[in-house]
Parts: C-alpha cells; structure tokens; sequence
C-alpha cells in the first residue's frame, strides 16, 4: 500500500496532461497530496484529471487551463491558483517543448525561450509568496542535460538574427539552470528550496514540435530511452523525499546530484539574466 506522505501538501505541476508531468501528478496523487494540474489543452487536460482521480482515488486533482508561452496565462493562471489556494508545497515546472522554426509568443518573445524559461520566471515570482507563507515550501525546474550546450547570448535572446532549434532549447534550459542557482541565493532563510533537474532522454511526445527529419531521427532512439515512468523519477524525488529537504541550488539527474555545465556557475551571467528576465516580464 502507497505511503500517503504528501498528505495536505499542495503541488502544482505544469504541462501534466501527459508524459513526465502526468506521471508526476499521478504519483503525487497516490501520494496523497491535492494535485493542480496546468495544461494548454482543456480537452486533454480533463481526460488526463479524470484518469488520474481514477487510478489514484484522490479527487483533489484540480486543473487549471494555460499556454504558459503567454505572459497574459501565466499571470492569468497565478491569479486563478491564488484566488483557490492559501498554500502552495511545491512548484513543478515540467511544461516545455522546442519548435522546429522560429515562431513567437503573442508578447513578442521566441516561444522556445518564453515556454521553457520565462513562463517558470514569472510564475515562480507571482506564486512566491504564496510559497514562502507555505514553508517548507520545494520549487523544481525540470531542465535538461541539453544545458550544456547552451549559451546565453544577450545580444540575440530572442533568435532574431539567428535561429537554430537545438540551440535555441539548449540555451532555454542553460537559462533555467541559471535562474535555479540565483533564486536559491535569493531564498536563503525562507524555508522555501529550488532545484532544477535532467529527467533523462524519455520516450514521449517531445519530438512532435521538432519537424519531419528531427522528429523522424526521435523515433529512431526512441525504443532505447527511458520510459516516462523512469523519467518522472527524479522529479517525484525533489518533491517528496525527505532526503532533499532543506537543499537548495543543486542540479540533479537519476536522484542523485550532479555538476551542471560551467557556462551555468557563471555568476555575472547569472544576475545579468535575472535583471534581463525582470525587464522582459515586466
């Protein structure tokens, strides 16, 4: 029988309609806690809510509807949590994705770079509150090993001189990194803690957004990556074990800390992109 240790947490988890972040909300759910799922797609999004009450028996799985590449939804969203709960536990921020040509958000922003990084920003920032009167309080950033191929260029953030897909998500998620790092000196004392994470290369509906050829070379490795399953793993363990708790500005993969990129321990860089990110999201 599934230990109800996350009983009265409250856990937000975006992108959870499926893949990891719905692996995520299920387990948080066999767990005990009151599960708010944000999704894009209200339709997808109540199918996945009706499954997991179903294999869980917990019917405090909310959910709340949001394109989190939209500064406007991501406000939007916060204002809707807040206005339901008083609490909140931990903060997941699993949604993200990358295109195969540049496109942009209704603010103007590339939406690799808005959906991966200043979507988590901004909600993290309006939920803080929130967070810090709910201490001990967990924040986790569901970044990638793709970090360490990125770099933050600052004279073209938005790749409008130049765009490259893979480039653009490494950078995304470098800057995810970066902003877990500055955050956690931030916190110092708070009682609330944020880690970000590499889930592993996991075999779900990420390649649909990378065109024909990428996506064709996805299914190819396909069969051998992780399952969700596993990749949800270190994910739930930020969240739930009491292992992690009190730790804060680490990067992780397979449950275990791990030295992230030394593009990402670049402390100048790291207080450029949150001045540059304050801007940006007004």
């Amino acid at each position: 029988m599934t230990e109800k240790n996350m009983q009265g947490k409250i856990c937000l988890v975006t992108g959870s309609n499926s893949g990891i972040g719905k692996v995520t909300a299920r387990e948080l759910a066999t767990q005990g806690a009151t599960v708010v799922m944000v999704c894009r797609n209200r339709a997808k999004g109540e199918a996945a809510q009706a499954e997991i009450k179903a294999a869980t028996g917990n019917d405090a799985v909310d959910l709340l509807i949001a394109d989190l590449s939209s500064l406007a939804d991501v406000r939007r969203v916060a204002t809707e949590f807040q206005q339901k709960y008083s609490q909140l536990h931990v903060l997941i921020h699993n949604a993200g994705g990358a295109n195969h040509k540049r496109t942009v958000t209704p603010d103007g922003f590339e939406t690799t770079f808005a959906l991966n990084y200043l979507a988590p920003f901004l909600l993290t920032e309006l939920l803080l509150d929130t967070l810090k009167a709910s201490a001990p309080a967990r924040i986790i950033n569901v970044s990638s090993a793709a970090h360490t191929g990125g770099r933050i260029n600052f004279a073209d953030l938005q790749g409008e001189k130049r765009y490259n897909t893979w480039m653009a998500y490494c950078q995304a998620k470098l800057a995810l990194v970066l902003f877990t790092y500055e955050l956690a000196n931030q916190l110092e004392g708070t009682g609330v803690t944020v880690n970000a994470l590499h889930p592993g290369v996991i075999a779900s509906n990420f390649g649909q957004g990378l065109g024909s050829f990428m996506n064709f070379g996805w299914k190819l490795i396909t069969p051998f990556i992780s399952t969700v399953e596993q990749g949800a793993q270190t994910t739930l363990y930020l969240a739930t074990s009491p292992d992690v708790e009190g730790v804060s500005g680490k990067y992780f993969a397979n449950r275990k800390e791990k030295r992230s990129s030394p593009r990402s321990h670049d402390a100048a860089a790291r207080q450029q992109l949150w001045q540059v990110s304050q801007v940006l999201t007004h």
